[in-house]
């Protein structure tokens, strides 16, 4: 697919994404995923899960956009959770604390969250542009792929957001594996064999994605946080009008251009998502700029180019999503579930087969953005003013549209109960350190990494070697290792660095 079909294509997207009604539901979108973000230790993962069975009732089209003004106004409620409480809403938003929360204290809160906001934007918007280009290329270049190939980045999937997320490896590949034996329930998709249904007809078909990403995102933090409310949260501070001056703009339109060029590729490949390049930019901005004094203090640069950063990232993880079904961060995991609960399957043939519908969807990322901007700017300290809900009250709600939209995916009392079982995991999880992330990515990919190996085996009648019998597979099988092996290199590197001024 060249260019100037990709632009027909996203031009038709722009006709069904601004029809009067679809602009209502990216509206709608952008305002309740801006509305729940914002509130403290919400990030657009839950948004996004929490708000999933809202769509069930509507057509696919206007479903994924609305889940476009989400996924956007998600991360800016994290930001500004961020700035305000000094509590990010997901490991994106942590780098926005840095700064943001010391401009805040100096009465600079309007700035930080103005940088942040426009940043947003700008990260978002060079990102879906280059989405627009990369991603039928890379969705005609996937069309070869074969089953050894998937298996293999799968696999790189699954060790790189292990490995970059959590305090230890240990603990992100005991999150992925509780992931992969959620994922395990059920019939066996090619033998039709029963597992870990225990007698359970209605386990038979799964547990549902909808009800592992609510279960572990939304209830797993309910209850952590009851589990804590003794503590007393910190007292938001006043948002006020946000704008920026000449001098902030100067210092700021650097980093915002510099953020997806870092972002971008990092969200494209399967890396864990905006973690890594987040504090790239940040460590990049504080290189650069002219008042390193001030970083630690509120420098503005390190909310802007973080912001962008993060925002481009997004755009990144969903060109993989879209081209080859891979999600590398939760948002983009629950966004897959959504696309299976419509029987989408996003990969290479996407763009063929539901042309419509993903031309609408980009185009509705550039709509949401000019929305987030254009809605939130002014609503800033109406959103700060959300921060001030009681704890219980919050959560007491969240756990009851958690526990409504688990209903609504089945109709079954039993999913209420796995809803439960699942947060109860979720709980656990985190009062290890076990990050959430591997075990979604475990529950969503796990029967597809499964169903690829035996196929790749099948092809090769058993041998081991069918599954690294390609140059692709090759070379990304090398990638996993250097990762997996990196911090025993980095170890060895290190010694031999301090015996040699010794010697």
């Amino acid at each position: 697919m060249d260019f100037a079909s990709s632009l027909s294509n996203l031009v038709d997207g722009f006709g069904t994404a601004l029809t009067p009604t679809n602009l209502l539901f990216a509206a709608i979108g952008v305002v309740l995923g801006t509305a729940i973000g914002v509130l403290p230790g919400i990030g657009p993962a839950m948004a996004v899960a929490l708000l999933l069975p809202v769509t069930y009732g509507l057509e696919p089209t206007g479903a994924f956009i609305m889940f476009a003004g989400i996924y956007y106004g998600g991360m800016f409620g994290g930001s500004t959770t961020s700035i305000l409480l000094n509590t990010p809403g997901e490991s994106a938003s942590v780098v926005a604390a840095i700064e943001g929360h010391p401009m805040a204290k100096r009465g600079r809160a309007p700035q930080a969250l103005a940088a942040a906001a426009i940043g947003n934007f700008i990260g978002g918007l060079i990102g879906t542009i280059a989405l627009v280009l990369l991603a039928p290329m890379v969705a005609s270049l996937a069309v070869g792929i074969g089953a050894p190939d998937y298996f293999a980045v799968m696999v790189l999937a699954f060790v790189a957001v292990t490995s970059v997320l959590g305090r230890s490896r240990v603990r992100g590949f005991a999150s992925l594996l509780i992931g992969l034996t959620i994922g395990l329930i059920g019939l066996d998709q090619m033998t039709g064999q029963a597992r870990l249904t225990f007698g359970s007809l209605h386990l038979a078909d799964g547990v549902d994605v909808v009800i592992v990403a609510v279960g572990l995102f939304a209830v797993g933090e309910a209850l952590w946080v009851a589990a804590h409310l003794r503590h007393k949260p910190d007292k938001p501070l006043p948002a006020g009008r946000p704008w920026l001056g000449g001098d902030d703009i100067r210092r700021t339109w650097k980093p915002w251009l510099r953020g997806p060029v870092i972002g971008f590729p990092f969200g494209a490949i399967p890396a864990g998502g905006a973690e890594i390049p987040t504090f790239l930019s940040y460590i990049t901005e504080k290189r650069l700029s002219k008042r390193k004094e001030e970083f630690g203090e509120g420098a503005i640069e390190g909310v802007a180019g973080p912001e962008s950063t993060a925002s481009a990232s997004a755009a990144g993880t969903l060109t993989t999503m879209l081209t080859l079904g891979l999600p590398t961060t939760a948002v983009t995991a629950v966004m897959l579930a959504a696309f299976q609960q419509y029987g989408i399957q996003p990969g290479p043939l996407l763009f063929d087969h539901e042309a419509d519908l993903v031309w609408a969807l980009v185009a509705s990322l550039f709509v949401g953005l000019t929305l987030l901007l254009v809605i939130n700017l002014p609503m800033a300290p109406l959103w700060a003013k959300l921060l001030r809900i009681p704890r219980p009250y919050l959560y007491a709600g969240i756990l009851f549209f958690a526990s409504v939209g688990a209903y609504a995916v089945g109709g079954q009392v039993i999913d209420l109960l796995l809803l439960f079982a699942i947060g109860v995991i979720g709980f656990t999880m985190r009062r290890f350190g076990l990050p959430v992330l591997p075990a979604v990515i475990g529950v969503i990919l796990g029967p597809a990494a499964e169903l690829q190996m035996r196929r790749a085996l099948q092809i090769s009648n058993g041998e081991l070697t069918g599954l690294v019998n390609s140059p692709m597979a090759m070379v990304v099988y090398v990638i996993v290792a250097v990762i997996l092996l990196w911090p025993v290199l980095r170890g060895v590197v290190s010694k031999r660095r301090e015996k040699t001024p010794t010697g």
